[in-house]
C-alpha cells in the first residue's frame, strides 16, 4: 500500500467533514473492495475514513410497512434478522447467500451499493422492491441510484445513511452464481406489490437495472408461463470466461421464471 491518513469518526457529521476536507479521501465500510484495491496499489487515497465506529449507521427497524436497514449493517445481520425474515424473507435469503461467511460478516449493505459491482446482489433487491437510499443530504429512489458500472448517483463526499425497503406482497430472488466468488452471473429479483409486478436484473449487464418488459408480461399473468417467450437482449449482455452473452440472456429468463414460481 501507499501511505495514507487513517480516520475513525464517531458521527456522520464528523465523517462528512473529513471526506470534504481530504485531498483524495475514501470512505470505507466493510473494506471488501477498497482494501484489496489499495493492497494491489490500484488506489492511493490520501485519507481513509472508516465508518465502523458510527453507531447511527447501524441497525434494522421495521416501522409499519417500511424496513429500514442502516448502511453499516452487515450482510450476516440482515440474513439473521427476525424482522427482515418476517417482513421481506427474500431480502434475508439474498443477504445470506452473499459470498462466504467472512464476506457476510464484514461486508455491509451501504458499502455494497456504494461500490455498485455489476454482479452484486443488493442492487436488484433495491430496484425491484422500490427502495429508497437515504444519505446525509437527500433521498434517492433505488432505480435512480445505480447509474453505471461501479457508478452511482452519489456525490464524491456523500454518505449513505440507510435504505428504506417497502414490504411487498411477495418477493423472491434467484441467481446463477459463480461457484468461486458466489457473485451473480445472473440474478433476478421479482416482487409483487400493491402497485403491480416489479423486477430487476443484476450480473447480466454492466449495471443492475429494472426489467420493464418483464414487468409488462407479469402484469398480465403473474406466473412462470408468462415469461416463457421472454427474450433478454443479447447485445446488452456481459460476456466473459464464465458465460457468453447468449447464455446470460437465457439465464435471465430461467432465473426470472424461478423467482416468480418462488413468489407463490
Amino acid at each position: 500500500m501507499y501511505s495514507f491518513s487513517y480516520h475513525r469518526p464517531a458521527s456522520v457529521a464528523e465523517a462528512s467533514d473529513l471526506i470534504a476536507n481530504a485531498a483524495d479521501g475514501k470512505l470505507v465500510a466493510g473494506g471488501q473492495t477498497l482494501l484489496p484495491t489499495m493492497k494491489h496499489r490500484l488506489a492511493s487515497p490520501s485519507d481513509v475514513i472508516d465508518l465502523g465506529a458510527i453507531a447511527e449507521l447501524g441497525g434494522i427497524v421495521v416501522n409499519g410497512n417500511i424496513v429500514t436497514i442502516g448502511a453499516m449493517t452487515s450482510h450476516a445481520e440482515v440474513a439473521a434478522s427476525g424482522e427482515v425474515q418476517e417482513a421481506i424473507p427474500a431480502l434475508a435469503a439474498l443477504a445470506g447467500n452473499i459470498g462466504d461467511p467472512a464476506v457476510r460478516n464484514r461486508g455491509t449493505i451501504g458499502g455494497s451499493i456504494a461500490n455498485n459491482d455489476p454482479a452484486a446482489d443488493y442492487p436488484a433487491a433495491i430496484i425491484a422492491l422500490g427502495a429508497t437510499v437515504r444519505t446525509n443530504r437527500r433521498e434517492i429512489a433505488g432505480e435512480d441510484f445505480f447509474t453505471g458500472m461501479f457508478e452511482t448517483a452519489l456525490e464524491e463526499d456523500e454518505i449513505i445513511v440507510a435504505v428504506d425497503f417497502p414490504r411487498p406482497e411477495a418477493a423472491a430472488y434467484m441467481k446463477f452464481e459463480n461457484p468461486a466468488s458466489r457473485y451473480a452471473m445472473v440474478g433476478v429479483f421479482v416482487a409483487r406489490t400493491g402497485g403491480g409486478a416489479r423486477a430487476a436484473v443484476t450480473g447480466a449487464t454492466d449495471c443492475a437495472h429494472r426489467a420493464y418488459r418483464m414487468e409488462e408480461a407479469l402484469a398480465k399473468d403473474f406466473s412462470p408461463t408468462a415469461l416463457a417467450d421472454f427474450e433478454a437482449p443479447v447485445d446488452r449482455m456481459n460476456a466473459d470466461i464464465h458465460a457468453s452473452a447468449e447464455y446470460r440472456a437465457h439465464l435471465v429468463r430461467v432465473m426470472a421464471q424461478r423467482a416468480v414460481a418462488a413468489c407463490a
